[in-house]
């Protein structure tokens, strides 16, 4: 079974055993996969007839890549305040997407022009932080937002801040992400 698999079948096994108490998560598969032990961040992203349908994740690596993920597809599935609570009739129905992040690392810019420049459209993930306020979207969201003037300025929202009101310029960071899909 490939490394994707398991990280699929893992996500999907954690959101349906709060269904079905006959699922357990099969935690010898650290013993198969030793990535499962690593420390590393994910996202889980959750999709129902292609719409965005919960999405939670780490920023930071602070536990295994096994309990990340079981956490963070709990947490996409019926934590996340968007959205209901998932039922088990749309979690027959459900896409869903891991991405595995790399670590985060500061971008150093002087002005919005320059920052245009340095990021990288459907490759860099981007952290926005400025005045205690903060906000992320995956590399994914370039897609639906694939100028960086609609970008920044819905990260800015995202984070609670004014994009044409900014008091300076925010502190950025990047990090990619291997991204893991299956219908």
């Amino acid at each position: 079974m490939k490394i994707e698999d398991v990280l699929l079948k893992l996500a999907s096994d954690a959101i349906e055993s709060e269904f079905n108490d006959n699922i357990s998560i099969n935690s010898s598969l650290k013993e198969q996969f030793s990535i499962l032990k690593e420390q590393r961040a994910t996202f889980v992203t959750l999709y129902l007839e292609k719409k965005l349908r919960g999405c939670i994740g780490s920023l930071t690596a602070y536990q295994s890549l096994f309990d990340d993920i079981i956490s963070n597809a709990r947490a996409a599935a019926f934590s996340d305040l968007r959205f209901n609570r998932l039922s088990f009739e749309e979690f027959k129905n459900l896409e869903i997407e891991i991405s595995i992040l790399t670590p985060a690392e500061e971008l150093i810019y002087n002005d919005f022009e320059e920052l245009k420049q340095k990021l990288i459209p459907n490759k860099h993930g981007v952290i926005l932080e400025l005045d205690g306020k903060k906000a992320t979207f995956l590399p994914q969201v370039w897609e639906q937002l694939p100028t960086f003037e609609e970008f920044i300025s819905h990260l800015c929202e995202k984070a609670g801040l004014k994009p044409n009101k900014l008091s300076r310029y925010p502190k950025i960071q990047i990090y990619e992400v291997q991204k893991i899909k299956k219908s």
